[in-house]
């Protein structure tokens, strides 16, 4: 009994850290964050991403410099389904990402569709070994009134979300970081 006590606290431990690693892959794309996106995949994974094929650097090579030329996006991901086979995990997850970019800012590209991650833990830590996208729903529209200055487009609604370092989450962290631990409290490092 405690055998399997201990099995399914791994289990659970291993598919947190799984979803761990599929959460910082949207906040290292979305935030144009390479050190975070980096960490989300070995450094020999392979990635079929629509139209790119290849090893991972590859893809970050051609990602990150759009990514930092400007536009907006947002990735949202969710049904994340593991099924773990030792230090091997089977791993779909459902997506959903909006996108504009620099080049074409008034051209909004909503598409919906499946991360399927063969993941590997390695020194006991879960990465992307390889991926494929499957993309199930695409819509493409012009909306204008993105081309516009933050300012203008979100009027009051502040602060807006941007690319490293400008975000609003990395003044967040580093004053979480920097707050000292409450007296009493050392476990909640």
């Amino acid at each position: 009994m405690e055998r399997n006590c201990q099995a399914m606290l791994q289990d659970l431990m291993d598919k947190e850290a799984i979803r761990d690693c599929l959460y910082r892959y949207c906040r290292g794309i979305d935030r144009a964050d390479e050190a975070v996106l980096r960490s989300a995949y070995w450094p020999d994974a392979h990635d079929r991403h629509g139209a790119y094929a290849g090893d991972a650097e590859g893809f970050f090579a051609q990602a990150l410099p759009r990514l930092r030329s400007g536009g907006r996006g947002a990735h949202q991901i969710s049904n994340i389904l593991i099924e773990l086979h030792g230090d091997v995990a089977a791993v779909e997850s459902s997506f959903l990402a909006l996108q504009a970019s620099a080049a074409m800012p008034t051209r909004e590209t909503f598409l919906c569709g499946r991360y399927l991650d063969r993941f590997e833990k390695r020194q006991g830590q879960w990465r992307v070994a390889n991926r494929l996208v499957v993309y199930d729903w695409i819509e493409e529209r012009i909306r204008p009134e993105l081309a516009r200055e933050d300012a203008d487009l979100f009027g009051k609604r502040r602060p807006n979300g941007g690319r490293l370092p400008k975000d609003p989450l990395y003044a967040f962290l580093d004053t979480v970081r920097a707050t000292p631990t409450p007296l009493g409290r050392e476990d909640a490092i």
